[in-house]
């Protein structure tokens, strides 16, 4: 009777965050009821109504909680050990419009800043317009780029422990992070889909270059799903084959600058273009998932620097040129397919003006995960990066031990 009483009070409760004007009344026996005669006691109405100019909204939230110890030389010690919370997202869709799958979105991100302190900063916030075209729909504002999404949705379902392989910092190429400014139109069929845009082409934590205001980034991403798609089912109970082709075309995509050793003012000697294509692939079934990628940036300089106190001729090849790959598997047992072994691999080989001067880029990453439920995944893991000696990466070398708690709703 109790469990009754309760569920009842609940749902009457609930209901009146909506129905504005619900009164409760209570007996001496504990029994809850709409309607007031003699014997029995209003109960005051403490319910906080959610007020919004939007027919309905959704709220969720992730959070990436970790503790790691490692031994990379940057860090100047030989062994440091934290706890940490590396990302935390909360997000907001508005639905609003006529159209019940189209919406308003605004993503907040925290995160810790070179200082150590944490940030908040919009990760998203855009108006996405449902098939404006057929199968077609478009992201206006801070919005997706084509490829990051797809990946972390398809291929690699770490993000909390390492990023892609683009944009990855410690031993990849760098060279796109996940949101920008700019308009992104999706197309979506059975066996074909496609994301692409213009961006700003800097991401949505950094400047449009000064020098070349005028100069937008073209990106892409196009898909071919060999065996179809098969709903929206999550990884552990469906199997698909993709092949897709990715990439950014941005003339000026940053200032080349240099410091004259006679003063402190840097100078603006030109711009770094960034053009890089890649391909891809990824098999899965519910027991396992196999995949693969190939990246070549053919960024270059229009301008030249030097150490001096001038420019020069030294290169004309920007820092993130180069060419790599990237492969990683998964292995899920249990029931539900709840446990899994993850392991990865990096390599990434910069351009340089001499080919004797070229060196590779390492990373690997093995580990367990245990998904206790829909809203909790535990991560154990260790990635090893091995940078070439020599390579300006070389300072990132060391060995982690992290543990991460993967927490969203």
């Amino acid at each position: 009777m109790k469990k009754i009483v309760l569920s009842t009070l609940t749902a009457l409760t609930l209901s009146s965050v909506t129905a504005n004007a619900m009164n409760l009344y209570q007996d001496a026996d504990g029994q809850v009821f709409t309607s007031a005669v003699e014997g029995r006691t209003l109960i005051k109405d403490k319910s906080v109504p959610v007020f919004a100019h939007a027919n309905k909204l959704k709220f969720s939230g992730l959070t990436y909680i970790g503790a790691v110890v490692d031994d990379y030389k940057n860090n100047g010690v030989a062994t440091t050990a934290q706890m940490e919370i590396r990302r935390a997202y909360f997000q907001l869709k508005a639905y609003f419009m006529d159209d019940p799958k189209s919406y308003y979105r605004v993503t907040f991100d925290m995160s810790k800043d070179v200082t150590g302190d944490e940030k908040l900063r919009a990760k998203y916030a855009y108006i996405y317009l449902h098939e404006v075209l057929p199968a077609t729909g478009i992201e206006v504002g801070l919005v997706h780029r084509p490829w990051h999404d797809y990946e972390e949705h398809n291929s690699w379902y770490y993000r909390s422990i390492s990023k892609i392989f683009i944009e990855d910092k410690k031993s990849g190429p760098d060279l796109s992070n996940s949101a920008d400014f700019g308009v992104m139109f999706k197309t979506r069929t059975q066996y074909f889909d496609a994301d692409y845009g213009i961006f700003n082409g800097e991401g949505y934590h950094a400047y449009q270059n000064p020098q070349a205001p005028s100069s937008l980034s073209f990106e892409w991403r196009a898909t071919a799903h060999l065996l179809g798609v098969d709903g929206k089912d999550k990884e552990t109970t469906k199997t698909y084959w993709d092949a897709s082709f990715y990439g950014q075309y941005n003339k000026k995509h940053k200032q080349l600058t240099y410091t004259p050793t006679t003063t402190a003012d840097s100078v603006v000697v030109g711009n770094d273009d960034l053009i890089f294509g890649g391909i891809h692939t990824v098999y899965n079934q519910p027991s396992f998932l196999v995949s693969a990628q190939y990246v070549k940036s053919m960024n270059t300089r229009d301008g030249d620097i030097t150490t001096g106190d001038a420019p020069g001729t030294t290169s004309n090849v920007s820092a993130q040129a180069g060419s790599g790959y990237s492969a990683n598997a998964e292995y899920r047992v249990g029931t539900e397919k709840e446990y899994r072994l993850l392991a990865r691999y990096d390599s990434w080989t910069p351009q340089k003006e001499n080919s004797a001067d070229e060196r590779t880029d390492r990373d690997y990453i093995v580990g367990g995960a245990w998904k206790q439920n829909r809203n909790l995944e535990w991560i154990a893991n260790t990635i090893i990066t091995n940078n070439e000696a020599g390579s300006a990466k070389e300072k990132n070398n060391g060995v982690a031990y992290m543990l991460t708690a993967e927490v969203k709703f």
